[in-house]
């Protein structure tokens, strides 16, 4: 399989996943502005949608969407848990989880890295984006990770989300659960692998 990923974005979240689950992925780096391939493609072709992360299945088929792609990943090994059983109510936690981070926080402080975005839409995303960041500290008071005290995948994803609030100059100094956790994660063997191949460290 092969994810096509910018260092940094969103597609750091599988590309953590994929570490700690075992898989192998073959890494095709984009330049997101130009929507070139480090090998010269014309990205526009790859992925209609022009964003990462893209992971392309070893049949030719492609899948594109942060938890789409996670969860897909995390169905190839089961047994590793970084999803929980089919039908459990654990598992639909975790869905809750990833749909959050995508719809509010993702969609919240990705237009922030546009030039073209207006200042006054930065500073009111900014606090939209503080005010939830405010509520994850209060859901990881007494928890080591989103679900408790095992690793999962939207941890992975709100990872990357507190990556992107520091380089977004979002003040997360008070929210001392949400420090903890990002300290945690980033301590992990196998995100540090992750942000090695990106040259992120």
């Amino acid at each position: 399989m092969k994810l096509y990923f910018a260092p940094g974005a969103c597609s750091l979240a599988p590309h953590i996943a994929a570490n700690e689950l075992g898989i192998s992925l073959d890494l095709e780096e984009v330049d997101i502005r130009e929507k070139k391939t480090k090998s010269g493609k014309d990205y526009w072709t790859i992925n209609p949608k022009g964003q990462v992360p893209l992971l392309e299945l070893d049949n030719g088929e492609r899948l594109t969407e942060v938890p789409v792609i996670l969860q897909y990943l995390s169905d190839q090994k089961a047994a590793a848990g970084l999803t929980p059983a089919a039908g459990s109510l654990e598992r639909y936690r975790t869905l809750e989880w990833l749909n959050f981070i995508t719809s509010e926080l993702h969609k919240t402080l990705g237009p922030m890295f546009r030039p073209t975005t207006p200042e006054e839409y930065k500073t009111l995303s900014r606090d939209l984006a503080g005010r939830r960041f405010e509520w994850v500290d209060k859901q990881l008071a007494d928890k080591q990770y989103l679900m408790g005290d095992k690793f999962t995948l939207p941890d992975a994803y709100l990872y990357v989300m507190t990556r992107w609030a520091k380089g977004l100059k979002i003040d997360l100094s008070k929210l001392s659960n949400l420090r903890a956790f990002a300290e945690r994660v980033a301590a992990r063997p196998k995100v540090q692998q992750a942000l090695k191949e990106e040259g992120l460290n």
